[in-house]
């Protein structure tokens, strides 16, 4: 029985390798398909137990299950699955609990692709959904049904980078009998950890910062013991949503670094932040540790820090001042994603948006690299000039 939980580089750079073959100061990669057994009793016991045992790398593998067991510790979860992707993880965790005729209750303004999930893919297995802003746990509480089996929780949102009070939304949830699931990308378990809150399951785009090299696209579910061996069970073996070795090896690595990034993307951001706020072509900010947020208090309680993405609002009604703006940065690349050692932009103008998003017309998400800070702010500033209001 485990005294204390590992400090964040035991985890990193130690658990897990104590005995690597051969002296190997870094795991190898265990890049085959299949295991081969010596014996017809090993054989038969290894199938009898097929999610502790390696077969064939589509369930088990040790470099990928060297990575689950580092990210399973630093987000104080009993067990990690990892997954092909950010959606994977979304998607197997949700519909490992979902059956025709559930309910699901999720925040707003969520990742595009989990509004998909819900609104078009699981619509077509008779799954209902109600959207919530969030803020409010009492919003959500009234909002359960008797069917209703899952809250998702994305902490903060995208774009619009609200919070969930975890603690209040936890102890609802479980008052109900429903299971909690929550995107923790943006914070990462180096700043939020939200299975100490009560949270039910974890997800993550490990392409964002964990891998944080903008070469990698994989995702992670991490919950308890008995929830993880069910998905495996009912999602990830029979979809085959499945990481390969040399993937996994390259989380790895991103996650060696992962604490010294966070770091740097956090003391940019606020150091840009802090630029923006005085800018009077600036109409808003939106990131959680801006002291003027009406949820500071809230983040301060719930994480330790915060990530490099946020978005803000230029003092414009014009797509073409947008545009102007964007086309006239030097260092800030314009993409999708977020969580590389790079600076982004992608303005909500880019994006599919209809009538009813014109009040986000001249909202833009920003990622902080891990550039310095001063050069980013003279990027900023050059490219605000280039704009009349």
């Amino acid at each position: 029985m485990k005294t204390k939980k590992p400090k964040v580089t035991e985890i990193l750079h130690h658990l897990g390798e104590e005995d690597l073959p051969f002296g190997a100061v870094n795991p190898p990669i265990f890049q085959t398909s299949i295991f081969s057994f010596k014996t017809f009793a090993d054989f038969k016991n290894a199938l009898k137990d097929e999610k502790n045992s390696y077969i064939y790398s589509r369930g088990n593998n040790p470099t990928v299950n060297l990575v689950e067991e580092k990210i399973a510790e630093l987000e104080h979860g009993e067990k990690a699955k990892l997954v092909s992707s950010g959606v994977a993880a979304i998607s197997g965790s949700m519909m490992a609990f979902l059956k025709s005729g559930d309910h699901v209750i999720s925040v707003r303004d969520v990742y595009g692709w989990t509004k998909t999930l819900l609104e078009k893919y699981l619509k077509r297995f008779n799954v209902s959904f109600s959207y919530v802003e969030g803020t409010d746990p009492e919003e959500i509480e009234k909002n359960i049904n008797k069917n209703t089996k899952i809250i998702y929780l994305e902490s903060p949102t995208t774009f619009s980078f609200k919070i969930q009070n975890l603690k209040q939304i936890a102890k609802i949830a479980k008052k109900h009998g429903i299971k909690t699931i929550i995107d923790n990308s943006w914070a990462t378990p180096i700043f939020q950890n939200p299975i100490d809150y009560g949270i039910d399951l974890v997800v993550h785009s490990v392409s964002k910062y964990i891998g944080g090299h903008s070469d990698v696209v994989a995702g992670a579910i991490i919950g308890k013991e008995e929830d993880i061996a069910h998905i495996f069970k009912t999602e990830f073996q029979n979809i085959g949503t499945v990481p390969d070795p040399f993937m996994a090896w390259l989380v790895l690595r991103g996650l060696r670094t992962l604490h010294i990034r966070m770091r740097v993307h956090y003391e940019n951001t606020l150091k840009i932040i802090d630029f923006l706020k005085n800018e009077e072509k600036i109409a808003e900010i939106n990131y959680p540790f801006f002291k003027e947020n009406p949820q500071f208090k809230l983040a301060k309680e719930q994480m330790r820090g915060g990530s490099g993405l946020f978005s803000f609002k230029i003092k414009t009604n014009s797509e073409n001042n947008i545009a102007k703006f964007t086309d006239s940065l030097k260092y800030f690349r314009r993409a999708v994603s977020w969580g590389g050692y790079e600076s982004l932009i992608i303005p909500y103008a880019v994006t599919l948006c209809g009538d009813n998003d014109k009040d986000r017309l001249s909202l833009v998400r920003v990622h902080i690299g891990l550039e310095e800070s001063e050069l980013l702010i003279d990027d900023l500033k050059q490219a605000l000039s280039q704009i009349n209001l």
